[in-house]
């Protein structure tokens, strides 16, 4: 088949792999013309580009199994893998600047993938179905076409099914940051470097690749004083009040690499195949990735849910050949299994995390949110074993339900989470900072 696919990103370009691999010809259009011969590349469009990223040890297996020579690159690159103690991948220690430019570099060179700089205007239709894009007012035809162009696509906006979802009541700002030569990491407690969880925000150092790492502090957006964070000299002051992270910025330690990226406004949705009817809202026409599923990225599941969508897809693709309508029924149904449990399982944490960092208590009078759950394993061990798939993302969020009511035990005790040491009100600290 002739296959366009819409977007560049982590999910268009594994497609792109993947059916160029089974025969297909695939055109990817994207907006962006690539990194630069020299200098940072500057990824239109992308918020998230230069921000903190976790790829879970799941992206780790998929990229073994479909795209082994990224991985190969990945690595030769600087990232580096971490591993459970039972040898399983914990994750993929790496920019997404670096993950990025180097699936381009793999997919671009793969036989029977031409990768397009344009802008999609809109599709092609013939009757009812959809027969390619329009690409700067040029046609493109295509047996398929695959919108993988993330959450706010608008070339489809107005012939897909209104999504589902709303804001998950997170924002976030970002540094990066280089270890001086001869330097070795900083204290972590997590595969993924040091995440520290207070009161009413978070603090998380990332590790990447090449000695990057990322500092990362998500806050509720209420306080119009935390907008300060944005300011550098604001930014380093309030890491420094936080003990465990204050050596990671130490001058002698490390230097910045970027100024402070504040993040955008952050969705938790959802959007499937078919309308309300159940009938196919676009054929012709496949969404995939963020344009089928995104959540808070305070848990780092976004890619890791896209690659797997993915990777199904190309399945599918493969099990029904030119009934493209067929396997678009089947995807959907896919991810109503699949990703969606995902989704609505960070619809119900992220507005139980809201409520506590307002100043509510735990509530057992209702499901407890997954990540109490996964907190009480700290005290539990029957809670700590049955949430682990979970927490791998082995099991999908209904698992918990096994070990709920011994989470639930732990708190009826009155056991909580200890916050870590830092300042309790960032609002405070920031307003102090920026008045110095």
């Amino acid at each position: 088949m002739q296959i366009v696919i819409v977007g560049a990103g982590p999910t268009g370009l594994y497609l792109a792999t993947t059916l160029a691999r089974r025969g297909h010809r695939v055109a990817v259009i994207d907006r962006d013309p690539g990194p630069p011969r020299s200098g940072p590349w500057r990824r239109r469009g992308v918020m998230q580009f230069e921000h903190a990223h976790t790829f879970r040890g799941p992206v780790v297996d998929l990229l073994r199994k479909d795209m082994p020579e990224l991985l190969d690159r990945l690595l030769a690159t600087g990232a580096s893998i971490p591993v459970t103690p039972d040898s399983r991948p914990a994750a993929l220690l790496c920019r997404r600047s670096t993950f990025e430019t180097t699936m381009r570099a793999v997919a671009a060179g793969r036989p029977g993938v031409d990768v397009v700089t344009g802008h999609v205007d809109r599709t092609v239709h013939d009757g009812a179905r959809v027969r390619g894009v329009y690409v700067d007012r040029r046609r493109v035809t295509a047996d398929l076409v695959l919108d993988a162009s993330g959450r706010a696509s608008r070339f489809s906006a107005e012939i897909r099914p209104r999504a589902i979802g709303e804001p998950c009541g997170v924002a976030y700002v970002t540094r990066q940051y280089r270890l001086r030569p001869g330097t070795d990491d900083p204290p972590t407690n997590s595969p993924i470097g040091l995440s520290l969880s207070f009161a009413r925000y978070f603090a998380v150092a990332f590790l990447h690749d090449a000695g990057t790492f990322s500092i990362t502090i998500a806050h509720d957006g209420r306080d119009p004083r935390v907008r300060d964070l944005r300011h550098a000299h604001v930014f380093d002051s309030v890491v420094r009040r936080i003990p465990r992270l204050r050596q990671w910025i130490d001058v002698a330690v490390s230097e910045p690499t970027t100024p402070v990226l504040p993040g955008g406004r952050l969705h938790n949705g959802y959007r499937g195949q078919c309308d309300q009817r159940g009938a196919l809202a676009t054929p012709g026409m496949i969404s995939v990735g963020d344009a089928v599923c995104t959540t808070t990225p305070l848990a780092g599941r976004g890619v890791t849910l896209a690659l797997a969508q993915a990777s199904r897809l190309t399945a599918i693709i493969d099990d029904h050949g030119a009934d493209v309508d067929s396997a678009a029924r089947e995807f959907d149904a896919w991810c109503a299994s699949a990703i969606r449990p995902w989704f609505d399982d960070h619809r119900h944490a992220d507005a139980d995390r809201l409520r506590r960092w307002a100043g509510g208590d735990v509530d057992l009078t209702r499901t407890l949110p997954s990540d109490l759950i996964v907190a009480a394993g700290a005290v539990d061990d029957r809670v700590r074993r049955g949430a682990e798939p979970y927490a791998r993302m082995d099991a999908l969020p209904d698992t918990l339900a096994a070990v709920e009511p011994l989470a639930r035990g732990v708190y009826a005790s009155g056991w909580r989470p200890a916050a870590a040491e830092g300042p309790v009100d960032l609002g405070e600290v920031c307003d102090a900072s920026a008045a110095a």
